[in-house]
């Protein structure tokens, strides 16, 4: 009796294809790894932004916008403002895509649009130790999470007033690392 490789556990390149792959040494099946998309968005209460504080690692104890990953059956729209009510319990009017980062050395595109609260109240949600509405000066720079945070958060900023603009990317010449702009 023949062992069976239960799932894709061998690495080589498919026929056709040009980069390897696991593929299923049983029935062929090939195993393709895509980035993830991480959906979320920039959130205003007039003229405040909202942050999340992770319960979760990795950056636990950081600030962060509301965002995670994108779910099957649902557009980029529908995830940023299902991630927004998981996270910070607020309700959002998702307005324009802001930004689109490609970020390849983590297998990941970012999504983030900008949103309107419909009202003040927010609450954390599992994955958030605390939800807060920060001034442009009160924003904890250097407790952010991520660069992408303090990208979106200046990128809204920039275009504050403004509509009917190209989304931004990751900014010319930037480190992975937060910094208070």
């Amino acid at each position: 009796m023949k062992p069976t490789s239960s799932g894709p556990s061998i690495a080589k390149i498919p026929e056709g294809d040009d980069r390897q792959r696991l593929v299923c040494g049983d029935c062929g099946f090939v195993l393709y790894e895509n980035p993830k998309i991480i959906v979320g968005a920039v959130c205003r209460w007039q003229d405040r932004w909202l942050l999340c504080r992770r319960a979760i690692e990795p950056r636990r104890g950081y600030w962060t916008l509301p965002a995670g990953y994108m779910e099957l059956q649902e557009t980029t729209e529908e995830g940023a403002a299902r991630e927004v009510w998981e996270e910070a319990g607020a309700r959002v009017r998702i307005g324009e895509l802001l930004a689109l980062y490609n970020l390849p050395q983590i297998s990941q595109v970012h999504m983030i649009y900008r949103a309107e609260m419909t009202s003040p109240d927010f609450a954390p949600g599992p994955e958030s130790l605390d939800v807060g509405l920060f001034s442009w000066d009160d924003i904890p720079w250097g407790e952010l999470a991520y660069p992408t945070v303090a990208w979106s958060l200046c990128h809204d900023r920039d275009l504050m007033g403004r509509s009917g603009f190209a989304p931004r990317g990751v900014p010319q010449g930037a480190e992975m690392a937060p910094e208070k702009p």
